[in-house]
């Protein structure tokens, strides 16, 4: 149970706290679907990657599972390799920018103070763009605040990552826009 009174505890992670405030939902989920689905030379797998990644690292269930879930939509991989994340990607096939990337989202989740040169070095050496380099600071600076926000008001979780298919596919193929379901208190 939520440690606030949430109008619909069914909704789980973030759904239930968009529900409860659409007012913060709205920009919320602007900034998720720039950064995840809008214009950018990284492909939308490869950022729910990221955001998977650093919610893993953040210990954060819902937000890893379901952007997880996401990332196996878009690159048309089956649910069992959603603990690959876990893993440090053995299974998951990813290039070697991504990799670099990855650290450096890893080094952003701990402190923005860990990113050094030689980790922006090493990603340039891969191919990574200015442009790439930024948005995977944003994505890892964001979903730190979303992991935050969904576990400092204790939010449940569904526990099986089969749960987060339906959710998984919706995120990946029609976004992060949408009406919040608002119902009367």
């Amino acid at each position: 149970m939520a440690h606030i009174t949430l109008p619909d505890e069914s909704l789980p992670g973030i759904v239930g706290l968009f529900n409860f405030r659409p007012e913060t939902a709205a920009p919320l989920q602007l900034l998720a679907e720039t950064l995840l689905r809008g214009e950018s030379t990284l492909t939308s797998g490869e950022r729910e990657l990221i955001a998977a990644h650093v919610s893993y690292l953040n210990d954060c269930h819902f937000c890893h599972t379901s952007h997880a879930s996401a990332a196996m939509a878009h690159l048309q991989c089956d649910l069992s390799l959603i603990d690959d994340i876990k893993q440090n990607f053995q299974q998951i096939e990813i290039t070697p920018k991504l990799r670099t990337l990855l650290n450096i989202a890893a080094k952003v989740q701990k402190s923005g103070k860990e990113v050094k040169d030689e980790h922006i070095a090493a990603a340039r050496e891969e191919g990574a763009t200015d442009q790439e380099i930024h948005d995977t600071v944003l994505i890892a600076a964001a979903f730190c605040m979303f992991n935050r926000y969904v576990d400092g008001l204790g939010t449940w979780a569904p526990q099986h990552n089969e749960a987060y298919r339906e959710m998984g596919q919706r995120m990946a193929f029609k976004g992060y826009v949408r009406e919040t379901v608002v119902q009367d208190v």
